[in-house]
C-alpha cells in the first residue's frame, strides 16, 4: 500500500464516518415489532411494520423486510386482503432484487458492514410468501388463485439449490479479487478461527439441511390442497417427495399410501379434515464478536475484530395439539422444522458474511499496520482513526423475518358427525372448532406462545 493510497484510504474513512449507521433496521425496531407480535398484539405489530415501509415502488433499505412482517401480521388478523397486498408487494421487491445484483453494495459492505446492503430477502422468504398468499386465497374461497401460488412456491423452491451454488461462487470471486487475497485465504483457513467460531457459535453446526434445501411444509400443504379439491394425481408426487424429506413422519407415509389406493380406485378424498398447526416463533438474529488480532499478530495494530450474526432460537407454543373427532384422538406431528429450514440458508449465508467481514477487517488491519510502521505522529493518528472507524463499523446484520413460526405440524382425521373438533393443547385450556358443511375441510391454527389466544381459520376445500 503506497503512501498516496494510504492517504486516500484515511480520507475516505473520514468522509464515511457519518454514514456508518448505514441503511439498517436497528435492533430496537425489530425488538419493538417482536414485543407486540410475541403477545399476539397483531394490530400494533402490523401498524408498526407498515410505518417502517418507506417506498411504494422500488424497495430501499429494509422495505422488503417490513413488508414481509406486515403481511404476516395482517394474515394473523385474518385481514387476508391487506395481507395479500403486502405479500404481492414483497414479491415485487423480491423480483427487483433477483434482477439486480449490485457490486457497489458488496464493496460498501466490505468497507463498512453488511447493514449498508438493503435487505434483499432469503429464498425461504419468497417460498413462504407464495404459500401464505395461497392460504389467503383459499380462505377467501378462490381456489384457482391458490393453485397458482402453490405452483409458484414449488417452482421457486426447486430453483433454490441452483441459486445457492451461484452465490457461493460469487463469494469465492470476492476473495480472488480482494487486496491481500492470500492473507484473507489463510485467515479463513486458520484452524484457530474455526475453533473460535465453534466455541462461540456451536449451534451453527447442529442442523442439517433438508434435501436440496426444500421446505417440507411447502410440498405437503400443496399436496393437501390438491387432495382436498379432488386431484389426488397432483398430490401423489408431492406426498412422495415429502415422505423423502421427513421419512420419520408416519402420517405422511400413510397419506401417500392412501392417496395411491384412492387413485387406483378412481376416487377422491371424502369427509376428511386436515389440521395445520403453525406453532410458536422462529429464530431471531443476534450479534457476537471476535475482538482478537487474529490476522496480524503485532502491537502495531490498535484494533482487529469481526462481528457476525447468530440465530437465537425461540420456543414452540406447545409440543403438539390433541385433536378429538367424535371419540377418536389424534396428535399433530411436525412436518417442517422452520429452525432447520432457516438455519440451512443462514449457514450458507454465514460463510459469505464471514468472508466479507474478514476482507473488511484485513484491509483495516493492514492499513493500521502500514501506517504505524512509518513511525510518525501523523501516521499514528491516521492508524488510530482507522482503528476507531474499524471498531465503530464492526457490526453484524441481524435482520430477519421474525414473524415466522418455529414449526408446522398437522393431523388428518375423518370429519366428525357432530361437526365439532375439540382441540386440546397439552396442560392448557381446550377449545372447540365448529366445522361447516362440505366434504373436505382445512383447519388452520396459529398459536404464538403458550398463553396466547389461538387464531384459527376453517377453510372448506
Amino acid at each position: 500500500m503506497t503512501k498516496k493510497s494510504l492517504l486516500m484510504y484515511v480520507f475516505s474513512v473520514v468522509l464515511s464516518l457519518p454514514l456508518i449507521s448505514g441503511c439498517n433496521a436497528p435492533r430496537e425496531q425489530l425488538l419493538e415489532f417482536n414485543k407486540s407480535f410475541e403477545v399476539s398484539d397483531f394490530n400494533t405489530a402490523s401498524a408498526y411494520a407498515e410505518k417502517n415501509i418507506k417506498s411504494k415502488k422500488d424497495p430501499s433499505c429494509d422495505d422488503l423486510l417490513w413488508t414481509l412482517q406486515a403481511g404476516a401480521a395482517r394474515r394473523a388478523l385474518k385481514d387476508y386482503v391487506s395481507s395479500t397486498k403486502h405479500f404481492d408487494k414483497a414479491e415485487d421487491f423480491l423480483k427487483f432484487y433477483d434482477l439486480r445484483w449490485s457490486a457497489g453494495d458488496q464493496i460498501a459492505a466490505m468497507a463498512i458492514n453488511d447493514n449498508v446492503m438493503p435487505y434483499d430477502g432469503k429464498e425461504y422468504d419468497g417460498v413462504m410468501v407464495n404459500v401464505y398468499k395461497a392460504l389467503n386465497f383459499m380462505s377467501q374461497g378462490n381456489k384457482d388463485l391458490a393453485r397458482v401460488e402453490f405452483n409458484r412456491a414449488i417452482d421457486r423452491q426447486r430453483r433454490t439449490k441452483e441459486k445457492f451454488e451461484k452465490e457461493i461462487s460469487k463469494a469465492k470471486e470476492q476473495i480472488d479479487k480482494a487486496q491481500y487475497g492470500n492473507l484473507i485465504k489463510s485467515s479463513l483457513a486458520d484452524p484457530n478461527l474455526k475453533k473460535t467460531l465453534q466455541d462461540k457459535y456451536p449451534e451453527l453446526y447442529e442442523y442439517q439441511a433438508y434435501m436440496d434445501y426444500t421446505n417440507p411444509f411447502v410440498t405437503y400443504i400443496s399436496a393437501v390442497y390438491f387432495n382436498g379439491i379432488g386431484e389426488p394425481s397432483s398430490a401423489r408426487d408431492l406426498l412422495k417427495e415429502t415422505c423423502g424429506l421427513v421419512p420419520e413422519n408416519q402420517y405422511i407415509s400413510q397419506e401417500f399410501e392412501e392417496t395411491e389406493k384412492i387413485l387406483a380406485a378412481g376416487g377422491t378424498f371424502k369427509n376428511t379434515v386436515w389440521v395445520v398447526f403453525e406453532n410458536g416463533l422462529g429464530p431471531v438474529k443476534e450479534e457476537f464478536r471476535i475482538d482478537l488480532p487474529l490476522f496480524i499478530a503485532t502491537n502495531r495494530v490498535f484494533y482487529a475484530g469481526i462481528a457476525l450474526p447468530k440465530l437465537k432460537y425461540r420456543d414452540a407454543a406447545f409440543p403438539y395439539l390433541l385433536i378429538e373427532s367424535d371419540e377418536n384422538k389424534y396428535n399433530t406431528s411436525v412436518v417442517s422444522d422452520m429452525d432447520r429450514v432457516i438455519n440451512s440458508e443462514f449457514k450458507k449465508d454465514f460463510d459469505a458474511a464471514l468472508t466479507r467481514a474478514i476482507i473488511s477487517t484485513t484491509a483495516k488491519v493492514a492499513a493500521q499496520y502500514v501506517l504505524t510502521s512509518q513511525d510518525s505522529a501523523a501516521a499514528n493518528i491516521g492508524a488510530m482513526l482507522i482503528a476507531a472507524y474499524s471498531l465503530a463499523t464492526t457490526a453484524a446484520d441481524v435482520r430477519i423475518w421474525t414473524a415466522m413460526p418455529k414449526n408446522f405440524q398437522f393431523a388428518k382425521c375423518p370429519r366428525p358427525q357432530n361437526k365439532i373438533l375439540k382441540i386440546t393443547p397439552p396442560d392448557s385450556v381446550p377449545f372447540d372448532i365448529e366445522l361447516p358443511d362440505g366434504d373436505n375441510i382445512l383447519v388452520y391454527i396459529k398459536i404464538v406462545q403458550r398463553n396466547s389466544i389461538p387464531v384459527y381459520n376453517v377453510i372448506p376445500l
